[in-house]
Order: C-alpha cells, then structure tokens, then sequence
C-alpha cells in the first residue's frame, strides 16, 4: 500500500476528526500543511478545485470528505473497528448530525471575538482579514446563525451529549467508539482551542470525561511531508484504487462531469466519470504537475452532474 497522505493544517475541526481516527487505529501517516486561506495552488493540483480541509491522498488518488476518507482510513485499518455492529446504522445518522449541526453552533460560538484571538493566535490583523473574507467566500449566501444563537444550540446539543452519556456508557452509543464519537469530539475540541469560552462546557461533566478519552487516542506516527514531494509521488504513481461505474444510476462510464459539495465551498471539480455506485463518486482528471489522478467524493453532500456538452448530446 502506498504511504497514507493527510493534507491538512493545525487548526482544521474536520482535520482533528480525521487525526483522531488515525490515532485510533494506531497507524503510521504523512501530514502535508495546506495553506489556511486561498491561494493553494498545489491543493488545486491535487484536487482539481476542492479547497476544503483535510483531503486525503494515496498514491495517485485523492479523497476528499472526511465522512468518504474515515471508512476509506478503515478498510485499509479493519481493527480497531471503527463502525462496530453493535452502534448500528445511528452511529451514522448521529455523525452527520455532528459534522452539520453541531459543528456550525461550535464553530461560530467559538469565533466569536474572546475566542478568534486565540483560535488565530499568532496571525496578523491582515491575516485574520484575509481569513474572514475567505471563509465568507467558501460559504457564499449560506445564512449561519448568530453568535447568541448559536451558544443557545449549543447548549441543547451538549445537554443532549450529556444525557447520552447519562448511564455510565464509556462512549456515546456503548462501550466501543464509533464514528460518531470522532465526528462529535472535532467540535468539542475547537472549543477547547479558545480557553475563554471552555467554560460553557463546565455544565456538562460526562461530556468533558468522555472528550478526554476520545482525545486519549492521540494522533498516530506521522512524519513530515511537502506538498511538493506528495504532488510528486502522485505522478509517480502507476494505477488507481479499483472503481467502476454501476449500472441503473443515469451516468456512463467515461462521461464528462462536474462534482460539487451542496452546501457550502461549491466550487465544480470536473473530470471523467470512473467510478459510481450508491455511496461514491469518483473522476478522473489530469494535471501537468500531478498526472492522472482519480479524486473521489461521496455521494452524500455532493452533486454529480453532466457536463453541457454532455447535456446536449442526450
């Protein structure tokens, strides 16, 4: 198996979910540090325009979404399970309720002003501006809540949390983690990065044991890695994970499409359709500087679509 690439930068929730789960199953990774803001030019190499942080990269194929890279991360890893039978199909419904609504009341309680200086500790005031206005654009006319709102959400979320945990449980749905538990802990820990606000987690004692013994997992053995060289070991690489398009599901193999995320950083990444089935969508698409590379979606959250040309000779 070629090395285990994760592009992602210190202060990214999604980031420290996908992090975890590496420490969960004790494994051995590449960490390349992607720039906060736009520009990222060798992230667009790799992707093909997908900004958002982390994606995940294996030879010449790129994974973006973490929900897509965590059961990519254990199918390579099967043990430690990371989605035990015994948290049936609500592990799944519960980890996408927290990489939605929770994560978009976390995020925005904890960039309020006593939180940013610290989540951006160390930037510049231009920085912090180029950072505003970045984030701005990845979400366009996307309504988010306030900052009263959402410590209100908040709280109903982590009292939620907390009665969950209510019955002396070790993680949220029994004695095993799941999925769930690195898609809730991302949040609690980017609250975690601004110690003013820690307090709003005081109520909710069983949270805060629970978070440390998710957080216990630490994050694996990584070792340092340059977009430059991870961009070259692309190239580099001969062949792609198996894909296939399935029949029944209104697209050909070797199409021309474009895919999107549906709710926020939407930008179209366009490429040959290779790979589809009910849970992923996969392209293939070249770049000078990568080569072939196969970046692959889930279905879930994104929009596959046929390019115009295609459209037209329907």
């Amino acid at each position: 198996m070629s090395e285990l690439i994760l592009h992602h930068y210190d202060g990214s929730p999604f980031s420290e979910k996908v992090r975890l789960v590496l420490g969960f199953k004790r494994l051995t990774w590449c960490s390349v540090r992607v720039p906060v803001v736009m520009p990222k030019p060798d992230v667009i190499a790799l992707t093909g325009g997908y900004r958002r942080t982390p994606f995940m990269q294996i030879g010449a194929d790129i994974y973006c979404d973490t929900a897509l890279m965590c059961g990519v991360i254990d199918r390579l890893a099967p043990q430690p399970q990371l989605y035990p039978a015994s948290a049936t199909g609500l592990q799944h419904a519960l980890a996408q309720w927290a990489d939605s609504s929770l994560f978009w009341s976390a995020v925005p309680f904890t960039m309020q002003p006593a939180g940013v200086a610290h989540v951006l500790s160390g930037a510049s005031p231009e920085q912090v501006k180029a950072f505003a206005v970045d984030r701005a654009a990845m979400t366009g006319g996307t309504r988010r809540v306030t900052i009263p709102d959402a410590g209100a959400q908040l709280a109903t979320y982590c009292a939620w949390l907390e009665s969950q945990l209510a019955d002396g449980r070790t993680f949220l749905l029994g004695a095993e983690p799941c999925i769930a538990d690195f898609s809730v802990a991302q949040s609690i820990w980017f609250i975690h990065l601004a110690p003013p606000l820690v307090a709003v987690l005081t109520p909710y004692p069983k949270l805060v044991a629970w978070y440390r013994r998710v957080a216990e997992f630490g994050h694996g053995t990584f070792t340092r890695m340059s977009s430059g060289d991870a961009i070259d070991i692309a190239k580099a690489t001969a062949g792609h994970a198996p894909a296939h398009v399935e029949p029944g599901l209104g697209f050909e193999a070797g199409a021309d499409v474009t895919v999107n995320a549906t709710d926020y950083a939407s930008d179209p990444i366009a490429g040959t359709l290779v790979g589809l089935c009910a849970q992923e969508v996969v392209i293939e698409r070249g770049d000078e500087r990568a080569g072939t590379l196969h970046v692959h979606f889930p279905r879930i959250g994104f929009q596959v679509k046929k390019t115009a040309s295609q459209e037209i000779h329907r």
